[in-house]
């Protein structure tokens, strides 16, 4: 679980960034800061990384767990180092089984895996990677990311699903049309006790309107203290932007990111910083990726920053968990398919003028 630190006082800034509407207008921000990668986890491209999280243990050990959507597995490193550790899993439909594994959450001692091609969410526990059970399996048709959110007597999870109508004749996905991508996200309530899981399918989420409707899915957060969806929306051919929902499932009406990012907008997390914080949002350059943060509360941008090496990015997990490498949490992001990298937040906040510690 990620680790919330009780203040926060930003450093002032020079001048006033754009706000989230200045970039709704394709207004241009400063380019972004060179921030060094503080680990590469070894390069595994047969794997074809797609998402981590991490996990940190009673004993402190701090594990980096991602999925393999080619051979169908978790991959585990340490979360400090980058060291390959031990890998989870085989193809197929058993417990325990994945097949493409895609996106992940670690929500207290509990994994959630969403797979693609078994069409529904499974869930271990850790730290043996015991398989407690699977659902959705009846309501998914192509699911890619999600976001749990603890709730009393449970959690509630958010799975997006980028479902389509077939292939064009060059092989391309057909989008179904708006009224029918009413289902692009699918929230549960789910209850884990005694070892079983589970989970009942409270609504199905999407917008019927042109700005509202979520064409391309995969990366989804929320922040309860908001009441707020985010959904990457991956149509580079409508736009690259972040569509910005409620908890209850409806479009806010607002959007933020376009004229701002130049690739497939991807991987969203949040930093939180007392009652403040900030987005952290990807833009998945197949040369570079490029790391954009925007204010929690106003959505204005804050800044960006790319590594030396991190190039098209999916998946990110934002770490807020303290350990010897990391006292102040690290982001960690995939590289280009074959493994992870990790940065440092106090290197980050420094390139970003933000502040290390929220807790002074």
């Amino acid at each position: 679980m990620a680790l919330v630190l009780s203040a926060c006082h930003p450093a002032p800034r020079s001048a006033t960034p754009p706000t989230a509407a200045d970039l709704a207008e394709g207004a241009t921000a400063a380019p972004p800061k060179l921030v060094a990668e503080a680990f590469l986890t070894p390069m595994t491209p047969a794997d074809n990384i797609d998402s981590p999280a991490s996990w940190r243990g009673a004993d402190g050990q701090l594990w980096l767990i991602a999925t393999a959507k080619a051979t169908d597995k978790l991959v585990v490193y340490d979360g400090q180092t980058g060291k390959h550790l031990r890998d989870i899993g085989s193809t197929g439909t058993a417990l325990g089984q994945f097949d493409r594994p895609n996106g992940i959450a670690v929500q207290d001692d509990l994994v959630f895996i969403v797979e693609r091609d078994n069409h529904r969410v499974q869930v271990l526990q850790l730290p043996d990677f015991k398989p407690l059970g699977v659902f959705a399996g009846n309501d998914l048709r192509k699911p890619y990311g999600l976001w749990v959110n603890p709730v009393q007597g449970g959690y509630d999870l958010y799975v997006t699903d980028s479902y389509d109508d077939g292939e064009d004749a060059a092989g391309n996905d057909i989008l179904p049309a708006l009224e029918r991508l009413n289902e692009r996200v699918r929230r549960y309530h789910v209850n884990v006790e005694g070892g079983t899981v589970q989970a009942k399918l409270v609504r199905s989420i999407g917008d019927s309107s042109p700005k509202g409707a979520l064409r391309v899915v995969e990366s989804i957060w929320g922040d309860p203290a908001n009441d707020r969806l985010l959904i990457a929306e991956e149509d580079e051919t409508y736009a690259s932007e972040f569509k910005v929902y409620n908890l209850a499932g409806d479009f806010s009406g607002q959007t933020f990111g376009r004229g701002l990012f130049k690739a497939q907008a991807e991987g969203v997390m949040l930093r939180t910083c007392g009652d403040g914080g900030w987005w952290i949002t990807t833009e998945q350059g197949k040369e570079r990726s490029t790391f954009h943060l925007f204010d929690r509360k106003t959505l204005a941008p804050v800044g960006s920053f790319h590594g030396n090496t991190v190039a098209n990015t999916d998946g990110i997990w934002n770490s807020q968990q303290v350990s010897a490498r990391f006292p102040q949490g690290a982001l960690y992001a995939v590289h280009d398919d074959q493994g992870v990298v990790a940065f440092d937040w106090r290197d980050i906040a420094t390139a970003l003028s933000l502040p290390q510690d929220c807790g002074k």
